[in-house]
């Protein structure tokens, strides 16, 4: 493979997907994942993978100063980078799994999974998996080849302002405000965290109310994809793709005492109500297939602090404490389900992205090479 100054680019064939899951005849008939490995002058039994199911993590920030420790970092990238209109988290835990394979092929004994953000859900379902494959089909029912090959277990997780999971994350920021799934403009006032009558800062008793409705939408919605699924499925359609409208409602962007941290009020794009109205979120575009596998609460399996519960392998759990994005509560439920293997740490004033602040990275670069070489 070609190397140069950015380290070695990575292509790996995977499994066949889905019916259209790409566009390009040739991904569909002969699918490859990318990454990025640096390598060069680096210790020969220990890599890093940090993947996420849909981030292009290959230029990653911590690429650099884990080379400069000595330490291989692979960046990789599943068959879904860029569009997660189609996503089948137990796809996307395949596609890592021929990652890993690759490493261990290339000689190193000890692997740790970097899952940053949104990737700490898929690390634990993959090592959940590697452990005891139970997987035999999708949340729809369908058989999915997912063999015990496919999942060589790593050595270590380490989670870097890790959500949950997207089924997590949804139901978090969902607006259950929305009084009609085809009208962006439709609202419930009383329901609408955006209304200033409703705060913030929000009451307990309306913030209870509200969470209870944010969960009754995403069941909605997961009863009416299986409805739908129903109809179409054996049909010339066999599966659909819908949107889901607004996207970008938890109360904790505007109120900081609620799961309070170091952070700023907003998002981390900007201004929420903005966004929750705008084209392209979190969720926006998805199929039946997909909206089961990945954003359902009652039936996804990639809820990260329950695969993780179901690991062997130490933790480490990194707080980026002004994170806007991913809060206390959160990341407690990870320690929670790693209990006496996993060890916290609070990386102070820092965001969900520390590009400018080139010392935290550094900081956080040290914690992780400490910590793996104590495995």
């Amino acid at each position: 493979m070609p190397q140069n100054q950015n380290g070695e680019l990575l292509i790996l064939s995977v499994r066949q997907g889905g019916m259209m899951e790409s566009q390009s005849g040739i991904q569909m008939n002969a699918p490859k994942i990318f990454g990025r490995l640096e390598s060069d002058g680096c210790d020969a039994k220990t890599a890093f993978v940090v993947i996420h199911p849909t981030s292009n993590f290959m230029a990653h920030y911590l690429f650099d100063p884990l080379k400069r420790r000595g330490r291989a970092l692979l960046g990789l990238n599943t068959r879904y980078m860029a569009n997660d209109s189609m996503l089948l988290m137990e796809r996307a835990i395949q596609d890592l799994g021929a990652g890993i394979r690759h490493l261990r092929e290339r000689g190193y004994e000890k692997i740790i999974l970097l899952g940053n953000s949104g990737g700490g859900a898929l690390a634990a379902m993959y090592q959940e998996q590697a452990e005891k494959l139970t997987l035999t089909t999708t949340p729809d029912g369908r058989p999915i080849d997912l063999t015990p090959e496919d999942f060589p277990p790593v050595d270590g997780i380490a989670l870097l302002c890790a959500h949950p999971g997207r089924a997590h994350t949804l139901t978090d920021w969902v607006d259950p405000a929305i009084t009609d799934e085809h009208d962006i403009l439709s609202v419930d006032l009383d329901l609408d965290m955006y209304n200033t009558a409703n705060g913030p800062p929000y009451d307990a008793a309306w913030l209870e109310h509200y969470r209870a409705a944010q969960l009754a939408r995403n069941e909605r919605l997961t009863d009416w994809v299986l409805a739908r699924l129903e109809e179409v499925d054996g049909t010339a359609a066999s599966d659909q793709a819908f949107i889901v409208h607004r996207t970008m409602a938890d109360p904790r962007f505007l109120d900081l005492s609620l799961d309070p941290n170091d952070r700023d009020t907003g998002t981390i794009w900007g201004d929420p109500k903005a966004i929750n109205y705008a084209a392209n979120n979190i969720g926006r575009f998805t199929t039946l297939r997909s909206f089961l596998s990945q954003w359902s609460m009652r039936l996804s399996r990639a809820d990260g602090p329950k695969c993780l519960a179901n690991t062997s392998v130490p933790v480490l759990n990194v707080n980026y404490t002004a994170d806007k994005c991913v809060f206390p509560s959160q990341l407690k439920m990870w320690s929670d389900a790693a209990e006496s293997r996993c060890t916290d740490y609070a990386l102070e004033k820092v965001g969900h992205y520390p590009h400018e602040m080139p010392e935290k990275i550094e900081e956080v670069c040290d914690l992780l090479v400490d910590w793996a070489d104590g495995l």
